[in-house]
């Protein structure tokens, strides 16, 4: 017999294994929950809604219930605030298209060359006008020039038909609407808000590790770049999630105007803390030891202050206890700064322009940190500080060729698939059209529309085929719904598994919503294989020849349209320099930050040429922060230009220069841009000697003079952009003949 103590020690042992591995697999089913079990999830709706879909299309025996279940393959989002918004947007954009649709055919009675020319024009530019206005206006746009097509195509010689298969056409696309916003909302819903608080807290604990290791000087070369790039996507991102989320939850709705603000906010101290990281950095190479050894202090209070509210939950409460602290170092610092500074006046003045420049950038960073902490710290209270604010209007920009670009490629695109259509009466002509037009439309937006559009033909080829082998094996072997449902849910949800992959969604799309156009059942199935391979083929000819357009035709990555862009974003300098000072930070950063993200999404990643743009971008928000600052102070001190006359002409020469050098710059304007910035700072500092005296008026020539020292030190950096295209070398005559 085994001893009692054994006894115990084995049963504790086989107790703590079960333990263990309870522990082990909570753990994982967990990280599967939040993983790929919301792929599944997302999976088990879309196939669920379209399915739904397709049975009341069926009961109220519609015309085709397959416009029903594509309309859920298009809709369908991971988030009910998404399918909400795609749905409010696809109504208004099918409800339009389908005006057109009826006026093209009111237009042009049983003549089909005029009417494709008009369909034509209608596609165009409503592709284009949703590259205009992006994000879920995108989808409305989209959805007004497609809706026109899949109305208007099948009626052209039939006038007659045509009001009755634009009212059944929006029926059924009623009903794929209703489908998927009821299922999304009731099934398992992921609400967008939760997603949006979420988002709200990692950003601020990214922000704020961030912040702590700029403020130590611990941030290693190149990854600030990294780190403000990805930044722009998380603004981009946030402010699309703002939108949508306000479709699902009345309490982001009634609050969208705090979180548009606190988006703005965070784009000010995110500039705030970049031009202290870079004249830190100039500081550091310039080798201004004394300045660095006196700024020190005061950037690592700042530092324990923000360490000491690093919490992984970053609450209200939080919020307010941080803002609270920062409040007091605000109020001390400039009693501190004015201590330290005593000591450099007499051992070392020439040291002072960057010392006052680092006080005064530091100060501001405090204090658009503390209006931002308190706008997140009011999220939950019933206190409105936006109320008692101008508005904030997050603004995009895109330049007019690449809107022009796209009009003038869907028109050649879809007007050549037309055009072999009306020539040679191709009897799968018409669905030819409809596919170019989708495609077109569904590529739109992507960085990559040749890639994008070549995958969904694949999709299409493999959908034409499953569709084949459906039509022929399994729909005459079946009867009754539910076993309908059966057969077409693997099918279905293999193209769902393959659209909600990032590296594979172009084949998934392709595949469901191609499928659903030629195969899926109608309430009267009609056995025709040598039609649907017809189809195919016309679907597969027409997306290839889009493809093949696309990257013929201006295509999206032309060098000279995203030179274009990059023009836009330097241009955003003279915006800070010209522009009415009226709503203008916001304007110049939420319009910076959208040109970016377009860039990020055209340029390679970690090539040459997205490393420049980025360059780019942070000196045009340095610079341009810095002429939006100085116009501010200029205009508060009114008093100035009749103290020396030199004063106003000198700085409104820095406006100019500045902006000259952004829209075309080379190392002459460069030249020119400093010696202006020079000139300017000896106005302003004989303008400062007569004011001396007065302790307001001093304080305003000061801030001019170190918003001046910034933007000189920003021109002198040795890793800025302006000369990039000059430093090259031109080859001499004998090199080139060698």
């Amino acid at each position: 017999m085994k001893p009692q103590h054994a006894i115990k020690q084995a049963s504790s042992d086989s107790f703590g294994w079960r333990a263990g591995m309870l522990r082990a697999i909570r753990d994982a089913s967990e990280d599967w929950a939040t993983t790929d079990g919301l792929i599944w999830l997302h999976l088990f709706k879309t196939v669920a809604a379209a399915l739904l879909a397709l049975g009341i299309a069926m009961l109220l025996e519609l015309q085709q219930p397959r416009t029903a279940m594509t309309t859920v393959f298009v809709l369908m989002q991971p988030f009910s605030g998404m399918v909400l918004a795609k749905s409010f947007y696809r109504i208004v954009g099918t409800f339009v298209g389908m005006l057109a649709a009826l006026l093209l055919g009111a237009l042009f009675p049983q003549q089909p060359e005029l009417y494709m020319l008009g369909i034509t024009a209608w596609m165009g530019a409503c592709v284009a006008a949703a590259v205009r206005y992006r994000h879920f206006r995108w989808y409305g746009f989209v959805l007004a020039g497609y809706t026109a097509v899949l109305i208007g195509i099948p009626t052209v010689m039939e006038p007659n038909a045509l009001f009755l298969a634009a009212l059944t056409r929006a029926a059924e696309v009623a009903i794929g609407i209703v489908c998927s916003a009821a299922v999304s909302a009731l099934i398992v819903p992921r609400r967008s808000s939760l997603a949006l608080q979420n988002a709200l807290q990692s950003r601020h604990l990214n922000f704020t590790v961030f912040a702590v290791k700029v403020l130590d000087g611990a941030v290693e070369r190149g990854t600030s770049q990294r780190y403000f790039a990805d930044l722009v996507d998380e603004v981009v991102g946030f402010e699309a999630t703002r939108a949508f989320a306000a479709f699902e939850d009345p309490g982001v709705r009634s609050r969208s105007q705090v979180l548009a603000r606190l988006n703005h906010e965070f784009m000010d101290v995110c500039a705030r803390l970049h031009a202290l990281h870079q004249l830190r950095k100039r500081l550091r190479d310039n080798h201004s030891v004394r300045v660095l050894e006196s700024i020190t202090p005061y950037f690592h209070e700042l530092s324990r202050l923000l360490a000491a509210h690093q919490e992984r939950r970053f609450d209200s409460s939080d919020a307010a206890r941080l803002a609270l602290g920062l409040k007091h170092v605000q109020s001390t610092l400039p009693a501190s700064m004015r201590a330290a500074r005593r000591p450099l006046e007499s051992d070392e003045p020439q040291c002072l322009p960057d010392f006052d420049t680092a006080g005064e950038l530091l100060y501001r960073f405090i204090v658009e940190f503390g209006r931002y902490i308190d706008t997140y710290a009011s999220l939950a209270k019933n206190h409105n500080p936006a109320r008692e604010r101008p508005p904030v209007r997050y603004v995009s920009r895109t330049n007019g060729f690449v809107v022009a670009c796209t009009f003038a490629r869907t028109a050649v695109v879809v007007g050549a698939v037309s055009w072999f259509w009306i020539a040679t009466d191709w009897q799968s002509g018409g669905l030819a059209v409809i596919g170019a037009a989708l495609t077109c439309a569904l590529t739109s937006s992507a960085p990559n529309p040749v890639k994008l559009g070549l995958q969904m033909t694949v999709g299409a080829a493999f959908a034409a085929l499953a569709g084949y082998l459906v039509t022929c094996y399994v729909y005459p072997a079946i009867d009754g719904f539910p076993l309908l449902c059966a057969m077409l849910a693997p099918v279905l949800a293999a193209g769902t598994f393959l659209a909600v992959r990032p590296k594979t969604a172009g084949y998934g799309v392709g595949f469901t919503v191609f499928f659903c156009l030629l195969a899926a059942p109608d309430n009267v199935v009609v056995y025709a294989p040598d039609l649907l391979i017809n189809n195919g083929l016309a679907l597969v000819a027409a997306m290839l020849a889009t493809a093949i357009g696309t990257a013929l035709v201006f295509p999206v990555q032309m060098p000279w349209l995203i030179a274009r862009i990059e023009g836009d974003l330097r241009s955003q300098v003279t915006l800070a320099c010209k522009a009415p000072l009226a709503g203008l930070a916001q304007r110049f950063q939420s319009s910076t930050h959208d040109l970016m993200n377009q860039l990020r999404m055209l340029l390679p990643r970690r090539s040459r040429r997205h490393r420049n743009a980025l360059r780019w971008m942070l000196v045009t928000l340095e610079v341009g922060h810095a002429a939006i600052d100085l116009r501010s102070e200029i205009e508060r001190a009114s008093y100035a230009p009749d103290m020396h006359a030199c004063w106003k002409p000198a700085l409104d020469r820095v406006a100019q220069d500045l902006a000259a050098l952004f829209e075309r710059p080379d190392k002459a304007r460069a030249d020119a841009a400093q010696r202006s910035v020079r000139a300017a700072i000896r106005a302003v500092q004989r303008v400062l000697e007569i004011v001396h005296e007065d302790r307001d008026r001093r304080h305003d020539q000061q801030r001019i003079l170190s918003s001046l020292h910034f933007i000189r030190t920003a021109l002198l950096d040795k890793d800025a952009p302006f000369d990039a295209r000059s430093s090259v070398p031109t080859p001499s005559p004998k090199a080139r003949l060698r």
